[in-house]
């Protein structure tokens, strides 16, 4: 009940903008995107900077509008919306997005990348972009991918040194299949929650910690309630930003290559605010009496090898991993 009364209440909000902006778009194309981040997040900075490209491209013709902290829903909320062709544009992590685009699930694997270049290369090469077009037949169009950084282990009361260390612990993940099977191999118990709820689960002890980059664990003040954590760094997972093919076929291609420029335009941007995010967010938690500790990856590599062999068993994923693989330098 609760569910479906959200669900009467964001269909509300919808439409009451299509109505309250009707006159306006007749003159400017407005594309409304949606995502769950804080509006310091550096995510969110780059969409402000692409709704700036965008109008200067298009000669104030096209804007974005932007709804952040899950004002019209969680992540998979918002791809569904996108489905259906009633939101235009979201971010999500490609975590999520696999379970709408199954071949994304290869950033979910542990230790994949070598180092930032690396990533970097499969996400700006020829495999990022085949990726971006594993959603266009769920009506999902990639547009291009963010840094989101590498994702690490944050705990409440215990401090963890190596996988045993998470052994009975319950961890949120993301709604990730391939999240659930990295964290019940750690020893640990996966734990679906959203991001908005995370904080209170912690506090309320419903989950013993959680995984993520070090800016979102800022941003979201679960510093807070977790004061220990640890770059053991076991994921590089990009947010990868969306279109509806909805809305893309109602565009003109004049329309299309104004979007699409103005996000490439952003990434750049984002990626030079991510670094400066991360620097700054780890000297905030530090200074807010956060343990940070960098143990030897080699114990938590180890766990996973496993997980390796299950995934090589799709020869799609096993062509992708080698792929991945020759683009170390």
């Amino acid at each position: 009940m609760k569910n479906k009364k959200k669900y009467f209440i964001l269909i509300y909000f919808l439409f009451s903008i299509f109505f309250i902006s009707c006159d306006h778009e007749k003159s400017i194309r407005v594309i409304r995107l949606g995502h769950g981040l804080d509006v310091n997040h550096s995510v969110h900075l780059a969409m402000l900077q692409a709704d700036k490209y965008l109008d200067d491209l298009s000669k104030g013709k096209m804007r974005l509008r932007i709804y952040p902290n899950q004002q019209l829903g969680t992540e998979r909320e918002c791809l569904e919306l996108l489905q259906i062709g009633s939101l235009d544009m979201t971010k999500v992590s490609a975590a999520v997005l696999e379970n709408f685009a199954p071949k994304l699930k290869i950033f979910g694997l542990p230790f994949l990348f070598e180092n930032k270049e690396h990533f970097y290369r499969v996400l700006d090469g020829p495999i990022g972009i085949d990726l971006l077009k594993e959603g266009e037949k769920y009506w999902l169009k990639g547009m291009g991918y963010y840094d989101s950084g590498s994702r690490s282990f944050y705990t409440r009361d215990k401090f963890i040194q190596n996988p045993n260390d998470l052994r009975g612990l319950k961890i949120r993940v993301q709604e990730s299949a391939t999240a659930f099977e990295m964290v019940s191999r750690f020893g640990a118990s996966p734990t679906p929650i959203s991001w908005g709820e995370l904080y209170t689960s912690i506090q309320q002890g419903l989950v013993d910690g959680a995984e993520n980059n070090i800016p979102s664990f800022y941003l979201s003040k679960h510093y807070e309630v977790c004061k220990y954590f640890i770059f053991d760094e076991h994921n590089m997972i990009p947010d990868v930003i969306l279109s509806s093919t909805h809305l893309w076929k109602r565009l003109s291609p004049q329309e299309q290559n104004w979007l699409q420029k103005a996000i490439n335009l952003s990434i750049p941007f984002q990626r030079t605010l991510w670094v400066k995010s991360e620097q700054n967010s780890l000297k905030a938690i530090k200074k807010a009496g956060v343990m940070v500790s960098y143990p030897d990856k080699k114990p938590f590599q180890k766990a996973i090898v496993s997980m390796y062999e299950n995934f090589k068993k799709d020869p799609e994923i096993l062509e992708l991993i080698k792929r991945i693989e020759n683009e170390k330098k």
